[in-house]
């Protein structure tokens, strides 16, 4: 315990408060962190959720909530400390025979996910936590049952970390089941739905091995440790899940990431970690299912509304814009066919499949190869984006749930088949129009 304290007290992100009230709650079983900036009209509700979820389904184990706060200016470190649950537990089906403990910190500079989640991680390190969950201060449609779906595997069942099912509608989540998703799976080998997502738990001893590694390091602004996180227990052959959960709803806020920023953050750490871990997933061959537990849930939702009619303008624009950019990143053909979309009449936009995933690791290579700043590589991907999320709205706009899932399926499909064709764009050395990979 001494040494896991002067690891904290040792830290520039974490105050001395903090660490006495960690050291005050003392060992524990599991813990549930819970990252937030102005979130004071939800996270009472997330707390409240995780807080029934623990006292129902882990009513003797030894827990706590840590919520690190980026300084939010709405009082959201308050409601966390005043929304515990009151008066008798016992319509949860459960009696608490423990304390449910609740500490929180600012932690010091701007709001910071790596910053906030690195926190939390220590703080279960410190604590000898078996399990550490993490979830959104920003969620509407938490229930106590994720509580158990995300650390049951990890306690209980010996996994390392456990990823979400989310039900998903039409539509939501674009980047993931366009770009991260079908990626992973095909280069990683592992059929993991959600790599970018902000609930799941880990084990004690992958936190502490999360720990010691060097991502910590990276820019803020242009990583999410989520995939991270994922890609390590991918590579280090850790046992990993995923759990059911159902609909993923969060509060809408006034201010939302763009999609270029999102792209850089999200896509450029995919880049990262194909970079830096190519040892390990280069020699990988097609992909496999992982455990999914629990029972899907029988919703479907409404779908996402989008403007597709401005996404192709966008997409247009920066075809001619970005021109001599993408002449560098992209092969001839991968060009030459995109820019005839671009060109092509209104409604007659048909971004492919195979287009689709030879301009994604047409990019990877070119990020892989920093044949220019990688920052300007990655956002130059975004009005492409834009003009196969317009293709791919357009084509599965009347499909029910299941034919768009199949739909999402044949392109993961196609991910898997073009891997050699990544593979040889990794190892050129030539840049431009210097070779025709088709």
């Amino acid at each position: 315990m001494n040494t896991g304290e002067e690891k904290l007290s040792e830290s520039s992100l974490l105050s001395d408060e903090f660490v006495r009230e960690l050291v005050a709650v003392g060992e524990v079983d599991l813990l549930v962190g819970i990252p937030s900036l102005n979130d004071a009209k939800t996270i009472g509700h997330v707390a409240q959720a995780v807080e029934a979820g623990l006292i129902k389904y882990f009513p003797r184990q030894r827990v706590v909530l840590v919520n690190t706060d980026g300084g939010s200016r709405d009082g959201t470190e308050r409601v966390f400390r005043n929304s515990a649950l009151e008066g008798p537990t016992q319509g949860l089906g459960a009696q608490t025979l423990r304390t449910v403990h609740r500490v929180s910190t600012v932690y010091s500079g701007a709001p910071n996910a790596i910053l906030a989640m690195r926190t939390i991680l220590l703080a279960a390190d410190l604590l000898r936590a078996k399990a550490c969950g993490i979830v959104s201060a920003e969620l509407t449609s938490i229930n106590p049952a994720w509580i158990d779906n995300l650390l049951r595997p990890v306690y209980k069942d010996q996994f390392d970390l456990a990823t979400p099912v989310y039900d998903r509608p039409k539509f939501d989540g674009l980047l993931v089941t366009n770009l991260l998703y079908p990626a992973l799976r095909a280069l990683y080998g592992k059929q993991l739905y959600e790599p970018l997502a902000t609930e799941f738990a880990l084990s004690g001893r992958m936190v502490s091995q999360v720990l010691e590694e060097d991502f910590w390091r990276e820019p803020e602004e242009l990583s999410r440790p989520e995939i991270w996180i994922t890609t390590l227990a991918l590579v280090e052959g850790l046992r990993v899940c995923q759990s059911f959960l159902g609909p993923r709803v969060l509060a809408e806020k006034n201010s939302q990431p763009d999609v270029v920023e999102t792209i850089r953050r999200a896509v450029g750490t995919l880049f990262r970690c194909l970079d830096t871990q190519a040892s390990s997933w280069l020699a990988n061959t097609g992909s496999q299912a992982i455990p999914t537990l629990g029972f899907r849930y029988e919703v479907n939702p409404r779908p996402i509304r989008v403007n597709r009619k401005r996404m192709v303008e966008m997409f247009r624009n920066g075809v001619t814009e970005l021109g001599s950019i993408l002449e560098i990143i992209l092969a001839p053909a991968t060009l030459r066919e995109i820019q005839h979309l671009a060109r092509s009449a209104n409604g007659g936009l048909d971004y492919s499949d195979e287009l689709w995933v030879k301009t994604v690791f047409d990019f990877a290579g070119a990020y892989h190869r920093s044949v220019m700043d990688r920052d300007h590589i990655v956002q130059a991907l975004a009005p492409l984006y834009r003009g196969r999320m317009a293709s791919f709205i357009l084509k599965n706009q009347e499909a029910t749930l299941e034919e768009y899932e199949t739909a999402i399926e044949r392109l993961c499909e196609q991910y898997e088949r073009l891997r050699p064709y990544l593979l040889r764009r990794w190892k050129e050395r030539e840049v431009g129009h210097g070779r025709d990979d088709r």
